[in-house]
């Protein structure tokens, strides 16, 4: 099995952004909730739309699985909105997979997401081997640079230690932030 790899230009995820928009609303909102909340492959595969909105139809803004509690996973407005347009554009139920097959009732199979991101990634002309943990590695790298302590990166990303996390996003401590800790009283 080949190593993949973070998506680290933030114009290469604009263009794979831009192109899954406009091709297919359930593989846009593949795409942002991986690069938005670090969620494995086979947790986003098989989430439901109950997951992420009442019966009413107001959508929560943090996930509501018994597996994603700590810490609880948040939900931008970016990916609220594809989430909504994932779900009215699929016409799904309520006890629906947020990511159902155009074939039948069950989710999209791994192989399937996998060619979605890695069509998604020719099209934005990224060369590097990419695959469905990049969406991962994507959350974790772009959180770290964004100075989210890696204690917590590593806690979502459910690794044993800040070293294997740091291994795993794609950083070196030659490319560490620099956070200025300026309490200014």
């Amino acid at each position: 099995m080949k190593t993949v790899e973070a998506i680290k230009d933030e114009q290469q995820i604009l263009s794979i952004k831009s192109y899954l928009e406009c091709r297919s609303p359930r593989d846009y909102c593949l795409f942002m909730l991986g690069i938005n909340t670090g969620i494995r492959i086979h947790d986003l595969l098989h989430l439901h739309v109950k997951d992420f909105m009442t019966e009413t139809g107001e959508y929560y803004h943090y996930l509501q699985s018994s597996v994603h509690t700590n810490p609880p996973v948040y939900l931008n407005l970016q990916v609220r909105n594809a989430l909504k347009s994932c779900i009215l554009d699929g016409s799904l139920d309520f006890n629906d997979y947020l990511f159902k097959s155009r074939k039948s009732n069950d989710p999209i199979t791994r192989q399937q997401a996998y060619r979605i991101i890695n069509e998604a990634a020719k099209q934005a002309r990224i060369n590097e081997s990419i695959g469905t943990h990049t969406l991962r590695k994507t959350f974790g790298y772009h959180a770290y640079r964004k100075g989210i302590a890696i204690s917590l990166i590593q806690k979502r990303l459910q690794h044993s230690t800040p070293s294997e996390t740091r291994q795993y996003i794609g950083v070196t401590t030659q490319s560490a932030v620099q956070i200025k800790l300026d309490v200014n009283l």
